[in-house]
Parts: structure tokens; C-alpha cells; sequence
């Protein structure tokens, strides 16, 4: 297994932070997750000052101000959580006093060890949150300490539209890549995901192409390399006449050119949202 930027063994795919500015995005990310997640409690108006004793006219009423409404959350943002600890304490309530399961990486991605593992973080409480978990069964989720993890953000999305043999690259409201697929037969089911992992196959110019994400709720996709299973993810291709029709191997399959594109020149950061379509 050799790392996509060349060197011994694989490695998940670098945040866009690195890539695109990171000081400032990380810098931006704690004051964005306030807003986006536990939003902005309106001040209290100012009292109206008690009216004294007068045997002139009543004054009237003083006008309420109309209380600032709180913040909805950015449907094209997504808070990603990237463990600093292993393994990660999940549990079913904040007020919990022991965890329902542990998230381990070698549970949840392929190299443990070199790669941290990934949430996507759909609710804030105090020191507490809510995450996807990147584990089976797919879907599943917790919560986790804030202090576990570190926070940044990404407004890509993955549009994969099945019947339309197409996926698309949103990045907030542009789409900067739109290119077809083959899809196999064991097709990841209508549903949201998001990117866990980033790997670079074993055999060159194999089966898997240049690249291939790991989506949540799927075992490592090493397993799937070792096993030869369908399933990995979104992944290039050496046979790209299989792109726009529904191939026997392989789940989401791009052209190489297109999956060396999406990761070397546009590049994703993990956590990133997969949405599949009909």
C-alpha cells in the first residue's frame, strides 16, 4: 500500500484546510460552530423604566422590540469532528454515565494508527457532541466529549445520481465537478455518507484505479481490497468503458482522470457528505 502522496503505506486524504488556507479556516471554525449550532440567543430588551405617581395623563405603553430571531443552521456547511484520542467513547445521552460503545480506528478505517478517525457532528450541547458515527451499522450515531476532537468545516457535498449514472461536486452553491459513473452491483444504497478514508490501492493501474474513498457505514476498505468485495466506496477504474453502466466490481466508479482530478487538484477533506440518490 503506498500513501497518495507517494510515500510508504496508505493515509486518508489531507483536509482542505491544509490546502486552502487552513490557519484561517481553523480559525473561523469555533465562531461558525456557535452559529451553526447552537445559535444566537436573543439579548433581553431593555426594561421600560416605571412609570411615577402622576395625576397627569397615563403614559403609554412602551413598544416591546421585536426579539432577534436565532440563527438557522447552514444546510450547506458540515462541522466535521477528527479524533484525537483512540478509542472514542460514544454514548447514548451526555448524561450518561458510561459509554454504549467504543469507536476504535482500527473499527472504522484501514491504517490505524497514520489516520485519525472521522464524525460528522449534527448537534452541540455544552462540552458535548452529537456525531455520525463512520461505523456499521450506517447511519448510526452518538455522542462523543468535545474534548475527544478536533473541529473544522467544509462546505463540498457529493450529489451520486444513480438512475442519471452521474456525481456531482457541490461546493457551496457551485458545482465544480459533473461526471459519470458506473455503479456496481453491490451499488451503496439511497442514503448519506461521508468520506472516512482515502487510499491509494496496492496494485497500480488495478481494479480500484488511482484512488478510492472509504464511505461510512462500510468495513475498512482494505478488507474490501484483501476480499475482493465490490464495496469500497467511490473509487477510479482501469476499464473506463464500465463508466455510465452498472459494472459487476466496484460501487461508485470514475474514470481515472476524474478520480485523480477530484483528489490532486480539487481535493476533499474527509467528513466530507456523500448524498445518493435515485
Amino acid at each position: 500500500m503506498t500513501r497518495p502522496d507517494g510515500g510508504a503505506d496508505g493515509r486518508a486524504c489531507g483536509s482542505r484546510d491544509a490546502q486552502r488556507g487552513g490557519p484561517t479556516v481553523r480559525a473561523l471554525a469555533a465562531l461558525v460552530l456557535v452559529a451553526l449550532l447552537a445559535g444566537c440567543s436573543a439579548g433581553s430588551p431593555d426594561e421600560a423604566a416605571s412609570p411615577t405617581a402622576s395625576t397627569g395623563p397615563e403614559p403609554s405603553p412602551t413598544a416591546e422590540p421585536s426579539p432577534t430571531p436565532t440563527p438557522e443552521p447552514d444546510p450547506a456547511v458540515t462541522v466535521v469532528a477528527t479524533a484525537s484520542v483512540d478509542p472514542v467513547e460514544v454514548f447514548a445521552s451526555p448524561d450518561d454515565a458510561a459509554p454504549t460503545q467504543v469507536v476504535a480506528a482500527a473499527d472504522a478505517i484501514s491504517l490505524p494508527g497514520q489516520v485519525p478517525v472521522t464524525f460528522v457532528v449534527t448537534e452541540q450541547r455544552e462540552d458535548w457532541l452529537q456525531v455520525l458515527l463512520p461505523v456499521e451499522p450506517q447511519g448510526s450515531s452518538g455522542w462523543v466529549r468535545a474534548a475527544d476532537v478536533a473541529l473544522s468545516m467544509t462546505d463540498d457535498l457529493i450529489e451520486v445520481r444513480s438512475a442519471e449514472h452521474r456525481l456531482l461536486l457541490h461546493r457551496g452553491d457551485e458545482v465544480v465537478l459533473d461526471v459519470a459513473i458506473g455503479l456496481g452491483a453491490e451499488m451503496v444504497p439511497v442514503g448519506r455518507y461521508f468520506l472516512k478514508e482515502l487510499l491509494q490501492p496496492p496494485t497500480a493501474g488495478g481494479v480500484y484505479g488511482a484512488y478510492a474513498y472509504g464511505l461510512s457505514g462500510y468495513p475498512p476498505a482494505l478488507v474490501s481490497f484483501a476480499a475482493g468485495r465490490g464495496v469500497v466506496g467511490i473509487h477510479g477504474t482501469n476499464q473506463p468503458t464500465v463508466v455510465g453502466t452498472d459494472p459487476s466490481v466496484g460501487c461508485i466508479v470514475m474514470t481515472d482522470a476524474d478520480i485523480v482530478r477530484l483528489v490532486e487538484e480539487i481535493g476533499l477533506p474527509l467528513g466530507t457528505p456523500v448524498e445518493v440518490v435515485a
